[in-house]
């Protein structure tokens, strides 16, 4: 026999709309209580309906995570951002709805105007994003992870790319170096409006003017062996560069592979620092010295601020743009 809210409430000892509060969400739950409800419905194998709770509680509880897979994207990277949102979501309550249709713009009219979630996260953020008009219509609320050139009305949150790179440039002046490479995302990446790679590439190029430091900038691959021919072609157009600033997932992560192929030495031939997550260095062993790119941090936040709108309209204030500060961890690749 299916177990019903009324066994939850007889096994934890309080009343059925106490169990019915502590699932919707509508009142505030002591600890305590909360924690003998999850007591008595993990024991008891109770599941939700979804269905009878929509209609009671006008929730879902489903976010949505709209991002594209596009086919030169470097997946390994996105999961980076999408493993975080999904955490958070089922450690609040929620479950995820991931659409990664190529027409975002209408999937996203589709799942909110449908009422098929409480609200959204969106990933892969561009400059003059087709998607935000939409998400502003919306009676859902909405969270951003990535900054576009408009922000009204939707939380963001980012990486503060330029500090980033300025903090990397710095890194490099402090031990000497005078000419330097940097290798940004590729082409499409910026064709597509990823503000993110201008973002740290301006940045970097303006400090080292600063510095009169020479500074070469080039677009990386996003795929092997392309990959390699083009480090290789970077290194051999110029000889005399002493470091190396590499804001390239894919790239970095084929580095080590290709650096060692080409029989240079880190840090005694080159210098080398970069951008990337400690659990993405971790996945493809990277030695190098990198800003945290924090995407476990920013996925975390916007769903935190996310449900906070969801649950408390009227107390989670003003739309917010946070970025999040960057930290660089020195893993002595530079000399």
């Amino acid at each position: 026999m299916a177990v019903t809210i009324t066994d939850v409430a007889r096994a934890a000892g309080v009343s059925t709309s106490t169990v019915s509060y502590a699932l919707s969400g509508k009142r505030s739950i002591s600890p305590k209580t909360r924690q003998r409800i999850d007591d008595a419905i993990n024991a008891l194998g109770f599941i939700v309906n979804a269905g009878a709770r929509a209609l009671a509680t006008s929730q879902t509880m489903v976010i949505g995570l709209l991002t594209q897979f596009h086919a030169d994207e470097f997946a390994p990277a996105m999961l980076e951002y999408i493993l975080p949102v999904s955490d958070t979501a089922r450690e609040l309550g929620y479950d995820i709805l991931l659409v990664t249709e190529m027409d975002s713009v209408a999937a996203l009219r589709r799942v909110t105007s449908s009422g098929m979630v409480d609200g959204v996260v969106l990933l892969d953020v561009v400059h003059d994003d087709p998607r935000l008009q939409t998400l502003r219509e919306a009676s859902q609320p909405g969270a951003l992870v990535g900054l576009p050139k408009r922000t009204e009305g939707l939380d963001v949150f980012d990486l503060d790319f330029g500090e980033s790179a300025r903090m990397l440039v710095d890194h490099l002046h402090a031990r000497g170096h005078r000419e330097i490479i940097v290798v940004s995302p590729p082409t499409h990446v910026f064709e597509r409006g990823g503000a993110y790679g201008w973002r740290f590439r301006d940045a970097a190029q303006e400090r080292a003017a600063r510095y009169g430091l020479q500074m070469h900038s080039y677009y990386g691959e996003a795929r092997q062996p392309e990959i390699g021919r083009s480090i290789n072609a970077i290194l051999d157009a110029r000889p005399s560069a002493t470091a190396m600033i590499v804001h390239n997932d894919a790239t970095i992560a084929a580095l080590p592979s290709v650096l060692t192929a080409r029989g240079v030495s880190v840090p005694d031939d080159l210098s080398v620092v970069s951008l990337y997550a400690q659990d993405f260095g971790r996945a493809f062993s990277l030695p190098y010295t990198a800003v945290e790119s924090s995407p476990d941090q920013l996925g975390r936040s916007a769903v935190r601020q996310l449900v906070r709108r969801i649950t408390s309209p009227d107390l989670a204030g003003p739309a917010v743009t946070r970025f999040v500060a960057p930290e660089i961890t020195d893993r002595g690749s530079t000399r």
